[in-house]
């Protein structure tokens, strides 16, 4: 069975926390995307530096919807496959939590959930980012932005869209949005379709660096040049930002120590019981080639 007591001894050992030696991981996608995803290979990363050491592997499973990833939880509950569980992109309405509370399932939420039911989560100030993006961009006299966000139902999209909306309406800058899936194809697609409008965008803005990089790409096929006649930020600052000619400008976020606290989270939620503060990771601005202020 799955480990559902709400808490250990203190003295326990942290590598007793886990007796069945495993978390899981679901990541809800196309399965081709998690291979060229820097993001979530990363997270995983900073997860297992912290969990490996204790005899902790993570079970990974790719599914196609939130229904697929529903009954994976309980399947891995009826069989005690896991001891605990980290869930990523959380949404509104979001019906995972309140099922891993119904099976007894540990877990640590990866997105902003203000319950209930409570969980530890860890979270990217994605409203500060937004901010710090935005008037850089602002400041470099773009008067029209594009932005070409992850699906809309997660809620750190939904917060970058209202942040950004907020701030352009109070500088008078015109915002399009379009919704993509974090995938080079939706990247691609969308920027073509953002530079026809009229009159296009002088800057774009990803919400991943997989889109940013096949943004500049048909930035480059519609005759245009970066960063010239069009700006483009990326999301995340994954290598991909630093091998592109010019490299991109990005809104950083340390993935790594993400997935590190995540896996620290779980931890101290297991030797304590408590859920504890949400866990607020900062993001910043890094300026490179892609973005500049005008002469």
């Amino acid at each position: 069975m799955v480990n559902t007591v709400g808490h250990l001894d203190s003295g326990a050992s942290d590598a007793a926390l886990f007796p069945q030696g495993a978390i899981g991981l679901i990541r809800t996608a196309p399965r081709r995307m998690v291979t060229v995803e820097p993001f979530f290979m990363e997270f995983i990363a900073g997860v297992e530096s912290e969990l490996t050491p204790l005899g902790v592997s993570v079970l990974l499973a790719v599914v196609e919807d939130v229904d697929a990833e529903c009954e994976t939880y309980r399947r891995w509950a009826s069989m005690g496959m896991v001891d605990a569980v980290l869930v990523v992109n959380i949404h509104a309405n979001d019906p995972r939590p309140h099922l891993l509370h119904e099976l007894g399932i540990p877990a640590v939420l990866v997105g902003q959930w203000s319950g209930p039911p409570e969980f530890p989560s860890v979270t990217a100030n994605d409203a500060a980012a937004m901010t710090a993006v935005f008037s850089h961009l602002a400041e470099g006299g773009h008067r029209k932005i594009a932005h070409i966000t992850g699906p809309a139902q997660y809620a750190h999209t939904q917060q970058r869209c209202e942040v950004l909306d907020v701030l352009a309406r109070q500088r008078g800058i015109r915002v399009l949005t379009f919704e993509g899936d974090y995938s080079d194809t939706s990247g691609e697609l969308l920027t073509t379709e953002a530079l026809a409008s009229d009159p296009p965008p002088t800057a774009l803005i990803f919400d991943n660096d997989v889109m940013a990089v096949a943004g500049l790409h048909a930035v480059r096929s519609a005759g245009k040049k970066v960063p010239d006649d069009v700006a483009i930020v990326g999301w995340d600052d994954s290598p991909l930002c630093r091998l592109t000619e010019p490299p991109l400008t990005t809104a950083t976020l340390d993935i790594f120590a993400m997935g590190q606290q995540a896996a620290r989270s779980l931890v101290t939620s297991l030797k304590t019981g408590d859920v504890g503060a949400p866990t607020l990771m900062t993001a910043t601005l890094n300026a490179r080639g892609s973005t500049r202020v005008p002469q």
